[in-house]
């Protein structure tokens, strides 16, 4: 089992973690509503994590420009 981690505004891949024995409370998963489960992560039919957060470049660009939030894809 592989886990991915992309962001969310660019898709740009930002690393994996390949250990099999890495738990979601170990990753800190254990703490997200369902609804942000429901967000943030998604498992594909091999097994596969991907887990998506926001890289340091598009944060900067959000932090600096608030009103890209509003937008569906403000980053793309």
């Amino acid at each position: 089992m592989a886990i991915h981690y992309v962001c969310r505004h660019c898709r740009t891949f930002l690393g994996s973690i390949d250990k099999s024995s890495t738990t979601e409370m170990q990753l800190g998963l254990h703490s997200l509503t369902p609804a942000e489960r429901r967000d943030i992560i998604a498992y594909d039919s091999d097994g596969e994590i991907t887990v998506k957060v926001t890289c340091d470049y598009c944060k900067q660009a959000l932090d600096n420009n608030p009103e890209l939030s509003l937008l569906s894809s403000p980053l793309q």
